[in-house]
């Protein structure tokens, strides 16, 4: 009878799970499915008095309007130039560092590795005008270089990667220490390829995070030809006016890049959440 009633109990949470997890995906991906809807309508269709779920008259006119009027082209080669940059670059300090804190031992590193951490407590926006400052007096205004570097610096990352060393057995340093192997070598020899699926889920979330920025492309860049897409599409804004067909499309394009980038890579990435969080090594 006790059995009994406590698998009835497991089934009605995972039932409530099921549907709460259903309800949340219905929110997230309604909105998607509207932006899709409409940037396959012709316009008049978009400011229709009448209703309609679907297009009545299906074309890809927005599509071909948006590439073929504004900088979408440069845009996305921009950002996709940017998000890699940041992501290696992110990932080679990142990977660095986390070995310095985790397995070596120099003078000053716990003050260090504290200061690294508070940066959690300083939101972005606080380093504006000093970055700003800082890439004005290095010449680096609209360029790549002013772009990428405030970018790279990324203590999440720190952290995550040092929690998973701190985890892996000493003997492994040592036996690698024994046969004349240095930190670099030891690194990218015996650490990283124990941390592949932790590093694949970090660099997708950096490369991520990289291509949807706006806030910092929007303070450096001054130039058409040095946006990126999330910074272009406000100005496919401003030459198209109302036209939610091309800008659905626009916005589409924008985010069909990082789609494929995580339907690409969805399963290291599960891994690698799993293996940081220690649910699954």
């Amino acid at each position: 009878m006790r059995t009994r009633a406590h698998t009835r109990g497991k089934l009605l949470w995972t039932t409530i799970g099921a549907a709460a997890a259903l309800a949340l995906a219905a929110m997230w991906v309604a909105p998607l499915l509207w932006a899709m809807s409409t940037a396959l309508r012709p316009e008049h269709e978009t400011v229709s008095s009448v209703f309609h779920w679907l297009p009545q008259d299906w074309t890809l006119a927005a599509f071909a309007k948006v590439l073929a009027a504004g900088n979408v082209a440069r845009w996305l080669f921009n950002s996709a130039l940017v998000a890699l940059l940041v992501t290696l670059v992110t990932m080679a300090l990142s990977l660095t560092s986390a070995y310095a804190f985790s397995q070596l031992r120099f003078r000053g590193r716990g003050l260090v590795f504290a200061m690294t951490m508070l940066a959690f407590l300083v939101p972005f926006e606080a380093l504006l005008v000093p970055l700003f400052r800082m890439m004005n007096q290095l010449g680096l205004i609209d360029s790549y270089a002013g772009i990428v570097l405030p970018q790279v610096v990324a203590p999440v990352v720190i952290y995550v990667f040092k929690q998973f060393f701190d985890a892996v057995p000493a003997d492994f340093r040592e036996a690698a220490v024994m046969d004349g192997a240095g930190p670099l070598r030891i690194l990218w020899s015996v650490y990283l390829p124990l941390s592949g699926n932790i590093v694949w889920a970090m660099a997708i979330v950096t490369f991520i995070g990289a291509w949807n920025n706006f806030l910092w492309p929007f303070i450096i860049v001054t130039s058409n030809d040095m946006m990126t897409i999330p910074l272009g599409l406000t100005q496919t804004y401003d030459a198209f006016g109302v036209r939610y067909a091309q800008l659905m499309a626009a916005a589409l394009l924008g985010a069909l890049p990082v789609a494929l980038a995580y339907v690409l890579f969805q399963r290291r990435v599960t891994r690698g959440f799993l293996a940081a969080t220690g649910l699954k090594g």
